[in-house]
């Protein structure tokens, strides 16, 4: 992992994050320089590699720009339960910064670049604009919510609801930040991370696959996913889209 410093002007510019920020609150451009000026640095992760491990202390926030990631639990048996990926415009740090120790690990997918700051720093600026507070305050409250659904993936869900879900679930997050189409999406994750998302074989997620294949809901080719009867999907996976209410 490497950081380094970021060329002259705003890092912040068009990044993911604060396009997820603008669609609930009203950030002027004094905002986004108060947010950039607490920024130490690029950070690179290489895939593979882990961010932040599980037991360790960790004291950062992490805006990511480009890549992905996975937040995991890995067992004393070897197991390990993918908790949830992450996606450009993510948090990175959220919640293992506020524990004494990080409860969880994350490690990249793919190349991980993110500006970091430091979660003091943050908290400050928080005190000085407080709407940086709220809207942290209202990504968390919309990790939970996809939490909650994951819990009733593996707890009430059928593999092929499972499937469907994580698949509606993925393509409105990058849409969101740009990072899709309206009918589409590039599919960055392996089957074996959707595998240990799903809690499902990897034999048995290809045949879920293959099944939205033949009953014309899904065609991929290239790894891009193209919806071709996304009510239908939704129906099948008890899929409820939800808009956030922007902050009052």
């Amino acid at each position: 992992m490497a950081m380094g410093a970021t060329a002259t002007g705003n890092r912040l510019d068009q990044h993911p994050f604060v396009r997820r920020l603008v669609q609930q609150i009203n950030l002027r451009p004094a905002d986004v320089k108060g947010l950039d000026d607490i920024i130490e640095g690029e950070l690179l992760i290489r895939r593979r590699r882990d961010l932040i491990a599980d037991g360790y202390e960790y004291r950062k926030l992490c805006f990511v720009r480009d890549g992905y990631a996975v937040r995991y639990k890995l067992l004393r048996n070897g197991k390990r339960q993918i908790l949830n990926v992450v996606l450009p415009g993510d948090v990175i740090g959220v919640p293992g910064a506020f524990y004494e120790r990080a409860v969880y690990s994350v490690s990249a997918i793919t190349d991980l670049r993110m500006h970091v700051c430091p979660l003091e720093s943050y908290v400050k600026l928080c005190y000085e604009r407080p709407q940086f507070g709220l809207a942290l305050a209202w990504i968390t409250v919309q990790e939970a919510t996809t939490y909650a659904e994951h819990i009733i993936d593996v707890g009430r869900r059928t593999p092929i609801e499972r499937l469907s879900h994580f698949l509606l679930e993925l393509h409105a997050r990058l849409l969101a930040v740009g990072y899709g189409e309206k009918k589409s999406f590039k599919l960055p994750f392996s089957q074996e991370v959707i595998a240990d998302v799903l809690g499902l074989s990897v034999p048995h997620l290809n045949r879920m696959m293959q099944q939205l294949r033949s009953e014309k809901l899904i065609a991929d080719k290239q790894r891009v996913v193209e919806f071709i009867d996304a009510e239908a999907m939704q129906t099948l996976a008890h899929y409820q889209p939800q808009a956030l209410v922007p902050i009052p």
